[in-house]
């Protein structure tokens, strides 16, 4: 009568060992498999502005879809990796592998985006998207690739472009600045425009702007408009002119031997992962721009349009910079993307100056 209690016990034990394993096995297979590649992205970027919102609704999944699961990227927002140039550093160490950055700050690599920082390059925000992406965008990162030490993957705009603003009064032609203390960042580019233009440039602290403006220390502003309205601006600066020049050019790229060190196939998932956040940062920035203007418009005094006589004006103004930029640009490239958009007149004061 032991042994045949005993004998059950085993069998019962044995059952329930079984019984264990199949269910460990089931819940093994339940789980999905981790990507064999995982890419690690750093950017200044985050959820609920356009770049943020790209690489969670389009980069992302479109990189696990393509590769069946096989690749995947671990993004890393709001500087908590690194900001800008130093994304770019951590991705030459092997820190990570995709980053993000204004194409202004990728020139501490190499001159092959520079064109995209050129005042007046574009016209408008879908000149600038249509030609970034059907050939400028491709043709400069292929010579990123060479001299950078990083292949850029695609570029685009975060926030469209610089607008001025001030709380003085109506700003029509250049001659309206005359005086006034503008308030500009260290860019060397944004200085030469506003001093060409007449006014008094001061770079003045990003955080201390709005009470800047307030308190009358600086006048005016040349900001993309949806940062301008973010911060709130408008509230201290009720006088707006819609002059563009400068475009908000910003870039992904993936570190060139961590590039080189993929399949042909992985290579392929890849781009057509960065092409989907492509057109998906193009998409939610226009309509970040559209709704930042549509909310400046509704509280301000002005928000004035030059006419073209007047737009040959707030142009003259930068030439200096192109000249200051001859050679970090392939000037048959410049005068290509000048062409398409039939901008001869501008061609024609750059010519004159020796710019192009």
């Amino acid at each position: 009568l032991h042994r045949v209690d005993r004998r059950q016990r085993q069998m019962c034990i044995r059952d329930r060992f079984n019984a264990l394993c199949i269910a460990s096995v089931a819940v093994a297979f339940a789980q999905p498999a981790a990507a064999e590649k995982v890419l690690k992205l750093g950017t200044v970027g985050f959820l609920g502005m356009p770049i943020g919102d790209a690489i969670e609704q389009a980069l992302v999944p479109t990189l696990e879809e393509v590769s069946g699961g096989k690749m995947s990227i671990e993004p890393h927002y709001r500087k908590s990796l690194c900001s800008e140039q130093s994304c770019g550093e951590q991705a030459n160490q092997g820190l990570l592998a995709l980053w993000t950055s204004s194409t202004a700050n990728f020139g501490n690599f190499g001159t092959a985006l520079s064109i995209f920082d050129l005042p007046y390059i574009f016209k408008s925000i879908e000149d600038a998207d249509r030609i970034s992406s059907d050939w400028l965008a491709k043709k400069q990162c292929d010579i990123a690739a060479e001299e950078a030490g990083h292949v850029c993957l695609t570029v685009y705009s975060s926030g469209g472009f610089r607008q001025l603003a001030n709380a003085k009064g109506p700003v029509h032609i250049p001659s309206d600045m005359a005086g006034l203390k503008w308030r500009v960042t260290k860019s060397p580019i944004e200085y030469t425009l506003v001093k060409n233009w007449g006014a008094v440039p001061v770079p003045y602290d990003w955080g201390q702007l709005y009470q800047g403006l307030q308190t009358g220390v600086v006048s005016g502003q040349y900001v993309a408009t949806p940062w301008q309205h973010v911060a709130k601006l408008h509230e201290v600066a009720k006088y707006f002119t819609e002059i563009g020049g400068s475009w908000s050019g910003n870039q992904l790229s993936i570190d060139k031997r961590q590039y080189d060190a993929l399949s042909d196939q992985e290579r392929e998932w890849l781009h057509t992962a960065a092409t989907a956040f492509g057109q998906k940062v193009q998409e939610l920035d226009r309509a970040w721009v559209e709704a930042g203007e549509k909310e400046i418009k509704a509280s301000i005094k002005e928000w004035y349009v030059p006419n073209e006589d007047e737009m040959a004006l707030w142009r003259a103004g930068a030439i200096d910079a192109w000249l200051n930029a001859k050679g970090s640009f392939d000037p048959a490239t410049a005068r290509r993307v000048l062409e398409e958009q039939g901008m001869t007149d501008f061609i024609a004061q750059l010519e004159a100056a020796g710019a192009l």
